[in-house]
């Protein structure tokens, strides 16, 4: 594990005065989606809390930490390590945890959900870009307990390596899905057309699993991130497009529907967020009071975590 200061981003020791609040997910009953009455208005300028250059440049997934609140984790995508890292809300302090077992041939997305353990929140990466060739016709999502804990580390022996296939052929994807309902998985394809594969749980980590294409996201191109809120009510799937102008599009979930049902479906709205560099990441946070979004640095001096609270 590294921690860094995120004025100067060297590395540090870790500060005995840092203290992390772990408030793990663990007895909470399965949750149902059916919007719960929340708005789905929220601010179109962010709250911006820069993010020091040269740590986490190719920030490419988004999520927020179910063991650590007030803290999201990120990846990078190929050619960076391969490490989770965890920043604070303010971007003030970023640290980078090892994931032991793992390789990075193109992570693009991360997600934290529920699987096979009841009670345990797990992190979901996925490595399943088409940066490096060659381009394989199968595709990974590590999934590991998340720690709780800054002196926390993650171990090889509790990674999993979810192993999928497309039953249309190799694809170029940026967006997970992790269903805290069903805990099935979702992966979208970054496509003019926006196709969406499901694979159910429990899903195997011994064979590779054919992924089940559900059909189209009407309207969406180009798809680089998605995210689902902790209830499963609420989905929004971001884009770049025609010189990377950020888009976000934003569904309510109708209790008994699925996730595939809602998707196929055009979004209930698109939200208006501020431009980014790169926009590859989102997230919404736990506590249902808004979302991030988290930027590639690309050509710009520095990015920063742009959150947008709910009216």
């Amino acid at each position: 594990m590294k921690i860094y200061n995120g004025v100067s981003g060297r590395v540090g020791p870790i500060l005995s005065s840092l203290v992390f609040c772990v408030a793990c997910s663990c007895g909470d009953p399965e949750p149902s989606p059916g919007g719960g009455g929340l708005s789905d208005q929220f601010e179109t300028t962010p709250e911006q809390s820069p993010i020091a250059a040269g740590i986490i440049d190719e920030a490419s997934g988004l999520a927020a930490s179910a063991t650590m609140p007030g803290y999201l984790w990120t990846v990078q995508d190929s050619g960076q390590p391969n490490s989770l890292y965890l920043i604070s809300k303010d971007g003030k302090t970023i640290k980078e945890y090892n994931v032991p077992g793992s390789n990075n041939h193109d992570w693009e997305e991360v997600a934290v959900g529920p699987g096979p353990d009841n009670g345990v929140s797990y992190a979901y990466i996925a490595d399943i870009g088409n940066n490096n060739q060659p381009i394989t016709s199968t595709n990974t999502i590590y999934r590991i307990p998340e720690i709780k804990g800054a002196d926390g580390s993650f171990s090889q022996s509790a990674l999993q390596k979810i192993t999928f296939s497309y039953p249309d052929g190799a694809r170029d994807a940026e967006a997970l899905i992790v269903d805290p309902v069903t805990k099935d998985i979702f992966v979208l394809s970054k496509e003019a057309q926006t196709n969406i594969y499901r694979l159910p749980f429990p899903q195997s980590t011994s064979e590779t699993i054919v992924a089940e294409k559900i059909g189209a996201v009407p309207g969406v191109l180009f798809a680089t991130a998605a995210t689902i809120s902790r209830d499963g009510s609420e989905i929004m799937v971001r884009t770049y497009t025609n010189g990377f102008i950020p888009a976000v599009y934003y569904w309510k979930r109708s209790n008994g529907e699925t996730v595939g049902q809602t998707l196929v479906k055009s979004a209930n709205k698109t939200l208006t967020v501020e431009s980014e560099p790169q926009g590859e990441a989102i997230c919404f946070e736990n506590d249902g009071k808004g979302f991030y979004t988290l930027s590639e640095k690309a050509n710009a001096a520095s990015v920063s975590l742009n959150y947008y609270k709910r009216k």
